[in-house]
């Protein structure tokens, strides 16, 4: 185990959550399930307890607390894309599978982790400041999913 790891709390599904971000990004894999040796006040003895997993090469391990803590925006994965195909693929494969869209390339997924779906044109455009940064903030502003066009036309001016 790395000596640091984001650990992650689900109510019961951090299994199936697990196999879907494998699925989903590359880099990313499940490790051995580790199950709950006696009952525990969100579950049974046997139950899946901690999930080893590693979404887009960054060590996590998903605990299954049960009901409790309250995901928000306060924590996110943020991934980075290089074009719209790709920002299309993991926004939808998020969404289209019980997440929820939100603003400024945000969604959350079906466990109610939050997710920042980022072309690497628009980090690179408020990078660059000046007007040309302004101008790709504004357009972003007004989005869900970001529109790499209209991010790239808003740098242009």
């Amino acid at each position: 185990m790395p000596k640091n790891t984001i650990c992650v709390w689900y109510d019961k599904d951090a299994e199936a959550a697990a196999h879907f971000y494998a699925k989903t990004f590359p880099d990313s894999s499940v490790g051995a399930v580790h199950y709950a040796p006696a009952d525990y006040p969100a579950g049974k003895k046997g139950d899946a307890l901690v999930v080893p997993f590693t979404v887009a090469g960054i060590p996590c391990i998903g605990l299954n607390g049960g009901p409790g803590p309250k995901h928000s925006e306060a924590f996110s994965f943020q991934i980075a894309t290089e074009d719209q195909e790709e920002t299309d693929r993991y926004w939808n494969a998020i969404v289209g599978n019980g997440g929820k869209e939100s603003e400024c390339g945000w969604c959350k997924d079906k466990w109610g982790i939050n997710w920042q779906i980022t072309p690497r044109v628009l980090t690179d455009a408020l990078a660059a400041g000046g007007d040309e940064g302004r101008r790709a903030f504004e357009a972003m502003m007004t989005m869900r999913k970001i529109d790499v066009a209209a991010i790239e036309k808003a740098r242009r001016g």
